[in-house]
């Protein structure tokens, strides 16, 4: 098959961690790399944010990175690229009438807005996975939310109108139900890890004292806030939060500011380590430098962190939201939390270190778990089982 993946703002070649950049990203270069090695051929569609980029970028064999010129050529903030999703669509639209993709998986809503409109009129099948939604992020962030007014409303449509919703876990399937669109309409088929590189394999030496990790962008809704509040309750253990801009620019960031204002006042200032952006490459050796890695973010449509750190054969503490209720099986292979809790997560944190044993179950547990659901391979094999599924169902009905 010939697959175009839509994934308007998160680029396979941006540097995680960043702003804008994280799961999705990682999820989209995965999943194009996995369904490539199937046998398939990939084109992920991308806007084109700097004037040097080149129109296409081979990544690996048989996908391929298109920058698609939508709106000004520089980084913009993804909430402001919705005026410019016009042009993506007839781009994409006058590109397709000639190399005529057979399946078209947008990610992101803006992405499904374009792949519906290129797609519709050309009678390719068209598949969506939000990777967030914005009801969610509304009900959560309120008056914070700088998503556009219409985004509810154009996910509803977009839910009702694609031939087929990739969903990452069961509660986004219940929302898309709250919204009005068919569960016939979803499947499940949650994020992948590479596990070449996440796993327990490579032995990392621990620190002097217990170390706690946090890897995520820096904005509040990750909830980096949470964990070191609950840092006055865990004695004798440092915190590393990774992620946000370079190190060298830790300083001018108004979160870290913020973030090191809030340590300041609890006290934990002296324990709590600000490391800026990581490499990709680096991220499997930090979670395993950990005794565990808290991810607490208010909500969260997968959690690919908690995933991650499975894999590696760490313990995670995570908030019982999202995807992280069904990735994290509490008690076997690490700790679900209420989120926005410092106290709870305290004293969960608290009773795992203090446990050597059930450490060490939830590492092993955890690892298994990742290895036998979540390899790439398989997420990939599934998707492309939704692909096919579409497909045939479009041939009987036409």
């Amino acid at each position: 098959m010939k697959i175009a993946l839509i994934s308007e703002h998160a680029s396979p070649l941006a540097c995680v961690g960043t702003t804008d950049a994280g799961g999705q990203n990682v999820h989209v270069d995965a999943l194009a790399r996995a369904i490539a090695a199937l046998g398939h051929e990939v084109v992920v569609y991308t806007r084109r944010d700097d004037e040097k980029t080149p129109e296409r970028v081979r990544i690996a064999p048989r996908v391929t990175v298109v920058h698609v010129p939508a709106g000004p050529a520089r980084k913009i903030p993804k909430d402001d690229i919705l005026p410019w999703v016009p042009h993506f669509a007839k781009w994409l639209r006058e590109q397709w009438l000639f190399d005529r993709p057979d399946v078209v998986h947008s990610h992101f809503w803006m992405s499904g807005l374009a792949a519906l409109g290129a797609a519709r009129d050309l009678g390719i099948p068209v598949v969506h996975t939000y990777h967030a939604l914005g009801s969610v992020k509304r009900r959560h962030q309120g008056a914070e939310d700088t998503s556009p007014a219409d985004r509810i409303e154009a996910e509803t449509r977009i839910g009702r109108e694609a031939d087929a919703v990739v969903a990452t876990c069961t509660d986004e399937v219940d929302e898309l139900r709250r919204m009005g669109v068919s569960r016939r309409q979803a499947r499940v088929v949650p994020c992948g890890v590479d596990l070449a590189r996440f796993n327990p394999h490579v032995p990392t030496p621990r620190t002097a004292r217990p170390r706690l990790v946090s890897i995520s962008r820096l904005v509040p809704r990750k909830g980096v806030a949470t964990i070191i509040e609950a840092l006055r309750g865990i004695k004798g253990v440092e915190l590393v939060v990774a992620g946000g801009p370079p190190a060298h620019a830790l300083h001018h960031d108004p979160e870290v500011t913020r973030l090191r204002w809030l340590a300041q006042r609890n006290g934990v200032a002296d324990r709590v380590t600000f490391t800026g952006q990581v490499a990709r490459q680096d991220v499997p050796a930090l979670m395993r430098s950990a005794a565990a890695v808290v991810t607490v973010p208010w909500y969260e449509p997968f959690g690919m962190v908690a995933l991650e750190a499975m894999a590696c054969g760490v313990p995670v503490v995570a908030s019982c939201v999202g995807g992280q209720k069904e990735t994290v099986v509490n008690g076997i292979t690490g700790v679900l939390v209420p989120p926005q809790r410092p106290n709870a997560l305290a004293r969960a944190v608290q009773r795992l270190l203090a446990d050597p044993v059930r450490m060490s179950a939830y590492g092993i547990a955890g690892a298994d778990r990742a290895r036998a659901r979540y390899g790439w391979n398989r997420i990939a094999m599934e998707t492309v089982a939704a692909y096919r599924e579409v497909g045939v169902r479009l041939e009987a009905t036409a």
